[in-house]
């Protein structure tokens, strides 16, 4: 299958279940709802080694929230067990540390269900007001905290919800060059990022270190995904199996020829419907680079969940 010239691999991204919650930040103005929404997406890559997956989904204009004042939506992916900490946490630390911030629950009422999971964020967190905290029932709809901080009051709203969601929706993008792949991931992103209820947890959304499950080395829980590797094409695997005997095993190259620059984007979504729109976007928008080569997906056969989204199903 090609699309714009690009080919189009017959595959399916293979992705997961996982609890979710969306977090609204409000500010005196947008500069420090986002200050508030990076430092509280930070270090939230992957749940390999981070505490939680994370990302900014939305801006949302002062008419729309419950303070009037600009906002930023910001998304968490985490266990059903770690969830509340990973909120107390971030919130706590990120957002009631950053000037002018308060915090809503932004979790879509349309997908609460029986399923769906609370935490009590906003009331732990009160605590840090060491008595002097205050509940108010009267200033919304719903129960929030006032708590007395150095430049007034952090408005903190009592529980935030969290349900299941869909992680690890991916796309992988083969390149002629470096720059041809950096163009097509940045526009592969940038239309995803259109598509609300989305994150894309990486750095910029695109990722440059693709891993597979495993290792070599057995303290490992994940490596480097030597098949996408360009300059690994042709190389031979050495080693020692456990009896100390060398072996040597070709890399399984799944790299194009004439491709020298791979990246790979994993999206995380409240809903399967809203990751096929992002990736969907993506598909067309990194087609119309010059340079890109092919778009593929990454899989385990259907072993590590049970949602597979086929590329053709995307054009």
């Amino acid at each position: 299958m090609k699309l714009n010239n690009v080919e189009i691999v017959d595959t399916y991204a293979e992705a997961f279940s996982s609890y979710m919650a969306r977090v609204l930040i409000t500010a005196k103005d947008t500069y420090w709802a986002k200050q508030a929404a990076l430092c509280a997406t930070g270090f939230a890559t992957s749940t390999i080694h981070c505490p939680c997956e994370a990302g900014i989904d939305v801006e949302v204009p002062a008419d729309k929230t419950p303070d009037k004042r600009p906002g930023i939506i910001v998304m968490f992916v985490a266990g059903k067990e770690k969830m509340p900490e990973v909120l107390l946490d971030r919130v706590g630390q990120c957002i009631l540390t950053c000037p002018t911030t308060a915090v809503f629950d932004a979790f879509p009422q349309a997908l609460v269900n029986e399923k769906t999971e609370e935490a009590p964020t906003g009331k732990n967190l009160a605590f840090f007001g060491d008595g002097f905290q205050a509940k108010d029932e009267k200033a919304y709809p719903f129960l929030i905290h006032r708590i007395p901080v150095m430049d007034g009051e952090f408005i903190v709203q009592s529980t935030f919800k969290f349900g299941k969601g869909v992680a690890g929706g991916n796309l992988i993008l083969q390149a002629k060059t470096l720059d041809a792949g950096l163009n097509a991931a940045k526009a592969a992103v940038d239309a995803a990022s259109k598509v609300e209820g989305v994150i894309m947890p990486f750095p910029g959304g695109v990722v440059a270190s693709g891993s597979k499950v495993g290792s070599k080395y057995e303290f490992l829980k994940a490596s480097t995904n030597d098949a996408l590797c360009p300059t690994l094409k042709g190389k031979v695997a050495k080693g020692k199996d456990k009896e100390g005997k060398p072996y040597e095993i070709p890399v399984q190259s799944q790299v194009l020829d004439g491709v020298t620059a791979v990246f790979e984007i994993i999206y995380d979504g409240l809903t399967a419907d809203a990751i096929k729109a992002a990736m969907k976007a993506s598909v067309q928008a990194a087609a119309k680079v010059p340079g890109l080569v092919a778009i593929t997906a990454g899989n385990y056969g259907g072993k590590l969940g049970k949602h597979q989204f086929f590329l053709k199903d995307l054009l």
